[in-house]
């Protein structure tokens, strides 16, 4: 059941109006807040078919003003380059025991990147990693034999994303402490990048729908034609 906060939030905002993004955050903000800062998150239905593989929308884009919250890393690699991932700021860093860990339960952390000779590592944790949408993938950027700039990238903001199974992209843009102008530039970021993943064998409308939320927030409808 829906709080007596949320409810109110609800009633005060009309539903079917749809904003532009910039006034869309200025709005979120107004809301009443909860407790904590809350998380914004951004969620696009894309006019593809996720079932086709041409047609699987995914990557990783920077935010230029971060997440708000602290990204924990670990990084799958051997000799200098496991040196280099941790000096750039990973939480654990290793190979073989590495692998054990997780494959023992173990799941605390945000991000997972792989240096390319790790794989046969890596390989073995899909049904781990995979359902927590952790899996390392070289179209996201998080298997890459550079894991030291990878790590930076993805500490500092980057996010990564794929359609699901509805065709819907969805990623944080940060926190609602945030100011509207950082939470609209996060979104721009974000949604100009999708538009440049659009497969050639999508056809019709690319950006469907779009939506912008806080944590406990309610849902506003987001104008794409002036993205």
């Amino acid at each position: 059941m829906a709080s007596r906060r949320f409810r109110e939030n609800t009633e005060n905002l009309d539903r079917s109006k749809v904003y532009e993004v910039v006034d869309a955050m200025k709005t979120l903000k107004g809301l009443r807040p909860t407790k904590f800062d809350e998380t914004v998150e951004i969620v696009a239905r894309l006019g593809v078919d996720p079932k086709k593989s041409d047609q699987m929308v995914r990557g990783a884009v920077s935010l230029p003003h971060g997440l708000g919250k602290e990204i924990r890393v670990i990084v799958f690699a051997e000799g200098d380059a496991a040196d280099a991932a941790k000096e750039a700021g990973a939480m654990e860093v290793g190979s073989d025991e590495l692998g054990a860990k997780i494959e023992g339960g173990w799941t605390d952390f945000d991000m997972v990147i792989a240096h390319p000779a790790m794989m046969r590592v890596v390989g073995k944790l899909g049904r781990v990693l995979g359902p927590q949408g952790k899996m390392p993938s070289p179209k996201s950027g998080t298997v890459t034999p550079n894991v030291a700039q990878a790590t930076k990238e993805f500490m500092a903001g980057k996010v990564e994303f794929r359609v699901d199974s509805a065709g819907n992209v969805h990623v944080p843009v940060g926190k609602l402490s945030f100011s509207a102008e950082q939470l609209e530039e996060n979104a721009r970021t974000f949604l100009h990048f999708v538009e440049t993943l659009r497969p050639s064998s999508a056809k019709g409308a690319y950006m469907r729908n779009i939506c912008v939320s806080s944590t406990m927030g309610p849902g506003l409808k987001v104008s794409y034609t002036h993205i």
